[in-house]
């Protein structure tokens, strides 16, 4: 996992930065608050936060569901994209870091649009199809446990609208996936994961090296 666009260099990250990224003062106070934190690798880029802005609104995206929250640096551009009217589903399960994001989704004053559901996803995404939400989304973000993201690209494939986008992240792995030597069980569940997205007809896929890899998948 990575914290900024596999491959560039210092200098011409920091240039991608200045010329691109538009961060309010809170979402880059998050950031930092992050990167105190000894498993600060595992948020989002920058770039990828003002990617997801981007598409969002390209989208017209209103309704989004996040698996995978951490300290909520993602789950705030997605607020920050959808609007006023917007929702944003975040499914995690640690209260500790859930809770700095609430800190800054305040400040933000998005708080209101982020519906923080505080249990194992699959729970999570089980209940809401049974509760007939399914088709009512516009966008997802998968960033979690590697193992799951076959399990959770089934839910999401049926809770999101057609035309809807799932974004998956980590999905170059740092360069591993591509080195069959490497056989980590991380490794070869994304592994999997890439191909069998590659081979399914219900979407168009497309991915993206931009932070540690991400792939889009659009439903037919």
């Amino acid at each position: 996992m990575s914290t900024r666009t596999f491959g560039l260099d210092d200098t011409l990250h920091q240039y991608l930065l200045e010329v691109s990224v538009d961060e309010d003062p809170v979402a880059h106070a998050l950031r930092a608050r992050t990167a105190t934190l000894e498993e600060h690798y595992m948020q989002i880029s920058p770039e990828q936060g003002q990617f997801f802005k981007l598409l969002l609104k390209l989208m017209n995206a209103q309704q989004v569901i996040e698996v995978g929250t951490y300290t909520g640096y993602s789950a705030l551009c997605m607020a920050q994209a959808v609007g006023a009217r917007g929702r944003v589903v975040c499914c995690d399960i640690s209260e500790e870091w859930a809770a700095i994001g609430r800190e800054f989704w305040e400040q933000a004053k998005v708080a209101e649009r982020i519906d923080l559901r505080l249990a194992p996803a699959l729970e999570t995404l089980a209940q809401m199809r049974e509760a007939g939400e399914a088709g009512r989304f516009d966008f997802a973000f998968i960033d979690a446990d590697k193992g799951n993201y076959q399990a959770y690209y089934e839910h999401l494939l049926d809770l999101i609208r057609p035309g809807g986008v799932i974004a998956v992240d980590n999905t170059l792995w740092s360069g591993r996936v591509a080195d069959p030597a490497e056989q980590e069980s991380d490794t070869v569940a994304i592994r999997e994961f890439n191909r069998m997205l590659a081979n399914d007809s219900r979407v168009m896929v497309s991915l993206v090296p931009i932070g540690d890899g991400l792939t889009l998948a659009r439903k037919y």
